[in-house]
């Protein structure tokens, strides 16, 4: 039975991006053997979208392709948390009716969207 998902970031620059994760994202790891941290994500959830004229900019397989998104219960808050740790954000906080969205930028450039979300995220989750 699946009991999780693994995501990878491939990178020029692993131990910057490591960095990131463990010091200003602040997620807990584990050293898998020489420096190879595996970081815990505390909960995560998978979405099926429809493609669009948004998406197919980000499209990079004919018919299917994937983002990476981090959530929070409180976007200001986080953002507010996350700008004093040095993190880049490249767009203000946005209502898009499921969410309140925002990105921001890992090492290396690559933009990853950091949301509030306004469904249920779980058992037990106050939403």
């Amino acid at each position: 039975m699946i009991k999780g998902m693994h995501l990878t970031f491939f990178t020029q620059d692993e131990d910057t991006l490591r960095s990131f994760f463990r010091d200003k994202l602040r997620l807990p790891s584990a050293d898998a053997g020489g420096g190879w941290l595996i970081f815990d994500v505390p909960r995560g959830d998978l979405g099926c979208h429809p493609m669009g004229d948004e998406t197919e900019v980000l499209q990079n397989t004919p018919g299917c392709f994937q983002t990476v998104s981090f959530y929070c219960n409180d976007i200001h808050e986080t953002v507010a948390e996350l700008k004093g740790r040095g993190v880049d954000f490249t767009e203000p906080v946005t209502d898009r009716g499921y969410a309140l969205c925002t990105t921001f930028v890992l090492p290396g450039g690559m933009e990853v969207e950091l949301f509030e979300p306004r469904y249920p995220t779980g058992q037990g989750d106050e939403r």
